[in-house]
């Protein structure tokens, strides 16, 4: 018998902990082996809402957010980089020549496209466009606030341009957005990524797979017991 369930992701294209997270709920469900089948649908936080349109040099940002010195901040990213191929996923620059540097960027847009794509295309579709953002963000060093970019995107995950071009004009989705954003507030998650599972389940964090496993096996219990 095999369970089926929702998992809900909060999370930005802006967060490596959101990719890993991502990689080690696959391993967990690659381990269960069809023991469990998970519906996966992206849903918005803005790390950084009030970032301008031309966005900020990453270590800059992160000094200033955080107050750590440049040397802290290196070694967590090479940290985090190690833990990211554990996990199976990359937050490492894969292009030719000097590594350019890494910026931070306005993603409300990244969040509409990803709406739409929910929306009209349906999670399997979001969720190679939401890998699509992680790996032109982490792996390619592409401006996400950048209109062209973020066309190009999308249709390349198998939307449309002009349903991608309407979604970013949009100021109904982008108040639905904002919305959405809001309810993660009020289930108190102020951090990502955070999982709901089934609407009900909360798994904060980035996990090892095993948490995963587990948490989903007590969940579809759960809900077989409540049939």
């Amino acid at each position: 018998m095999t369970d089926r369930l929702t998992i809900d992701i909060y999370s930005d294209v802006m967060c490596p902990w959101c990719l890993i997270g991502y990689g080690q709920l696959s391993r967990a469900l690659d381990q269960l082996n069809g023991e469990i089948v998970a519906e996966i649908r992206w849903r918005p936080f803005e790390l950084n809402p009030d970032m301008p349109r031309e966005g900020e040099e990453q270590e800059a940002h992160l000094q200033r957010k955080y107050r750590r010195p440049a040397e802290e901040g290196a070694r967590i990213r090479e940290q985090m980089k190690t833990i990211a191929e554990e996990a199976g996923v990359s937050l490492s620059w894969e292009g030719k020549g000097e590594t350019p540097p890494a910026m931070m960027w306005n993603t409300r847009d990244c969040h509409k496209l990803l709406a739409v794509a929910l929306e009209q295309a349906g999670p399997a579709v979001q969720t190679q466009l939401k890998l699509a953002l992680f790996r032109a963000h982490f792996n390619q060093r592409r401006n996400l606030s950048d209109r062209a970019v973020l066309l190009d995107l999308a249709v390349g995950a198998g939307l449309h341009r002009k349903a991608a071009e309407a979604a970013l004009d949009d100021p109904e989705l982008e108040a639905r957005v904002i919305a959405e954003e809001q309810r993660a507030w009020d289930l108190n998650i102020f951090g990502v990524p955070a999982m709901i599972i089934n609407s009900r389940f909360i798994i904060p964090g980035a996990q090892a797979p095993e948490v995963y496993v587990n948490a989903l096996r007590r969940v579809a219990a759960k809900s077989r017991e409540a049939h």
